[in-house]
C-alpha cells in the first residue's frame, strides 16, 4: 500500500500510526496500531476521533491486515468488531461497508487500493466542503464553532474547520470563537491547538458563554460538524450542539452543519433513530490528559454523559456538503439522497 500521511494518522512503509489526541495539546505522541483490538481501544479512548477519521483509520487498518495475510474470514470478523466501536458515527459503518464490498469483489488483495481510495476521497471531500462553505461567509466574520472538526478529525483539512481554513486562505481573515466543549474539552484542547497551528485569530470560550456573545451581536455564523445526518436533516454532533442551535435560532444567527456524504445515513429516518453513545462518568467528574487526571466532583457523584445530542433540521440554516449547500426546503424535498 502506498504511504498515506495526514495530520493525525499515517501509514508509512506499511506501519500504521495514530497521533494520540488524548495527549494534545502539550504532548504529540504517535502510537503504532497493528490489530483491530488496538484500533477499537484507541477509538474508545478518543486517541483517534472524528467521524471521518475513525472510518479512515479502520479502513487503513483492514488494508494493513490484508497485506499481512490475515485470512478473509478473520478480516470480516475484524470489520464487524470495528463497526461496533463507535455507534453514533456512521462514517465508520459506511467506510467499512465500502471495504467489505471491495472484499466481496476482489478478495483481500482489493482492500489496500480501496483504503487508499477512501483516504484520498476524504481529502477531496474536505476541499469541496471548504469551498462551498467559504462562499457563504463574509470577510472578517466572527465564527463560533463547537468540538473539533479540523485536520485532527479527517484525512483532509476538516469539515467546519476546513471552511474556516479556506476563509483564511482566501484572505477573509475570520475570527473564531472556540467553545471549550464539555465534558471532554475537545475544543479547548484540540481546536485551540489547531487554530494555533494555523495561525488563526481565535478566542477560547466556555460553552455557556455562547448565548451572551450572540445577544451582543458578536457572532456572525456558527459552523459545526456532524457524526450522523438522518434522512430528514436532523443530525447528531458533540453534546452541546443542540443548545447552540436553539440559541442561534433565538438570536437569528446563521447555523450551518458541515459534513461529507459519508456522514449521511439515508437508512435513518430522523434524529430519534440515531443511537447516542453514553460515555464514562469520569469524563464529567473531572478531566484527564497529558497533565494527568483531575477529579473535581465527589467521587461517588452520579453522572449523565451522552457523547452527542441531536439537532432537529428546523433549527439548521444550511447543510454544507461536498456536493453543495442545501436549505431546509431542499432537504425536505430529499436533497440528501441525490449525489
Amino acid at each position: 500500500m502506498k504511504d498515506l500521511i495526514a495530520t493525525s494518522i499515517r501509514c508509512i512503509n506499511n506501519q500504521l500510526e495514530v497521533l494520540d489526541q488524548h495527549q494534545l495539546p502539550h504532548c504529540e505522541r504517535w502510537l503504532p496500531c497493528n490489530s483491530a483490538a488496538e484500533m477499537i481501544d484507541m477509538i474508545k479512548k478518543l486517541q483517534i476521533r472524528g467521524a471521518p477519521l475513525i472510518g479512515i483509520g479502520a479502513s487503513v487498518l483492514l488494508a494493513r491486515l490484508a497485506e499481512e495475510g490475515l485470512p478473509e474470514p478473520e478480516l470480516r470478523e475484524a470489520a464487524e468488531q470495528l463497526r461496533a466501536a463507535r455507534p453514533t458515527a456512521v462514517n465508520l459503518m459506511n467506510n467499512l461497508d465500502s471495504m467489505l464490498q471491495a472484499l466481496n469483489v476482489g478478495g483481500p488483495a482489493a482492500l489496500p487500493l480501496q483504503a487508499v481510495r477512501l483516504f484520498e476521497e476524504d481529502i477531496e471531500l474536505c476541499q469541496k466542503m471548504s469551498a462551498n462553505g467559504a462562499a457563504l461567509i463574509k470577510a472578517g466574520a466572527n465564527i463560533l464553532t463547537h468540538c473539533n472538526t479540523g485536520s485532527l478529525a479527517t484525512a483532509g483539512a476538516g469539515t467546519a474547520i476546513g471552511v474556516i481554513t479556506e476563509l483564511q486562505k482566501q484572505g477573509k481573515a475570520p475570527h473564531v470563537f472556540v467553545d471549550e466543549t464539555r465534558p471532554l474539552l475537545q475544543g479547548g484542547r484540540l481546536t485551540a491547538w489547531e487554530m494555533q497551528q494555523l495561525g488563526m485569530y481565535y478566542t477560547l470560550i466556555c460553552d455557556n458563554m455562547a448565548a451572551m456573545l450572540m445577544a451582543q451581536g458578536k457572532v456572525d455564523a456558527i459552523l459545526v460538524g456532524s457524526d450522523r445526518i438522518a434522512a430528514n436533516g436532523d443530525f447528531a454532533n458533540k453534546v452541546g450542539t443542540y443548545s447552540l442551535a436553539v440559541n442561534a435560532h433565538y438570536h437569528n444567527v446563521p447555523f450551518y452543519v458541515v459534513a461529507p456524504y459519508t456522514t449521511v445515513d439515508l437508512e435513518c429516518p430522523n434524529g430519534d433513530s440515531i443511537p447516542i453513545e453514553q460515555r464514562g462518568a469520569a469524563e464529567v467528574r473531572g478531566v484527564s490528559g497529558s497533565f494527568g487526571d483531575v477529579c473535581w466532583s465527589p467521587a461517588e457523584a452520579k453522572v449523565f454523559n451522552p457523547a452527542f445530542d441531536v439537532t432537529p433540521a428546523k433549527l439548521v440554516t444550511g447543510w454544507i456538503l461536498d456536493n453543495g449547500v442545501f436549505d431546509q426546503a431542499q432537504i425536505a424535498a430529499g436533497a440528501l439522497a441525490n449525489r
